[in-house]
């Protein structure tokens, strides 16, 4: 078994798969990638042909897009290297799993990255971010969160037990966190809080913080205009 991630560790969504196959106990080999590697003919190519990261080999088969890499080592590997559950085998649970990563996708993930990117990408340029475009991912983000904030009611994990729907929304929220100080979006819901704190003390994401030196990550003041 020769498992290898084609991606920047600093990257939201191949950190999704680091947590993953960190969790589920396999080893596997990192090939960092540049915004210059993965737009080269020979990348659009071979790996992805729209220009993204991250892309996993196994065996010498090869898959692309994030969520579809972590299905695809849950499916194949979960149960063999750890006890960990990320997907469960009842239909029923696996629904709800599935629900929830569809939610993130849908309502948490797209205010996050537009504010981000005004937040961290636009500034790491040089450039100032747009007020109006972070004012109206910051609402859009907190209604999702008082959502958020009754769906955790009187549980530790999203669908009650730890799954890869928790995993998706990690990463960027702690970039939103530690890097853009938007942490009091998140601090207003305790339930959501508490959420976090369960994600955040998981041994495999707090080797992950130091392994791939996360806290060092270029860090911003809160932007107020």
């Amino acid at each position: 078994m020769t498992i290898t991630v084609f991606g920047t560790p600093a990257s939201p969504f191949t950190l999704i798969l680091i947590y993953v196959l960190k969790e589920l106990g396999l080893s596997f080999e990192n090939v960092p990638t540049t915004h210059e590697d993965i737009k080269t003919p020979e990348y659009l190519a071979t790996k992805h042909p729209f220009g993204i990261s991250p892309v996993l080999t196994d065996d010498g088969f090869q898959v692309y897009e994030s969520r579809a890499i972590a299905r695809y080592l849950i499916n194949k590997y979960q149960g063999t290297k750890s006890s960990t559950v990320l997907i469960p085998s009842d239909v029923h649970k696996a629904a709800l799993v599935e629900q929830f990563i569809s939610v993130e996708t849908s309502y948490y993930t797209q205010p996050l990255v537009k504010l981000l990117t005004q937040l961290i990408s636009v500034r790491r340029q040089g450039n100032e971010p747009d007020l109006k475009i972070v004012n109206e991912a910051r609402e859009e983000l907190g209604k999702t969160l008082d959502v958020y904030e009754k769906l955790l009611e009187g549980k530790d994990y999203l669908t009650g037990e730890f799954s890869l729907a928790d995993i998706t929304h990690l990463p960027l929220t702690y970039y939103a966190i530690n890097s853009a100080c938007e942490g009091d979006l998140w601090n207003q819901h305790p339930n959501v809080s508490k959420w976090l704190k369960n994600l955040n003390e998981r041994e495999s994401w707090k080797n992950i913080i130091t392994e791939y030196k996360l806290s060092e990550q270029i860090k911003f003041t809160k932007y107020n205009g």
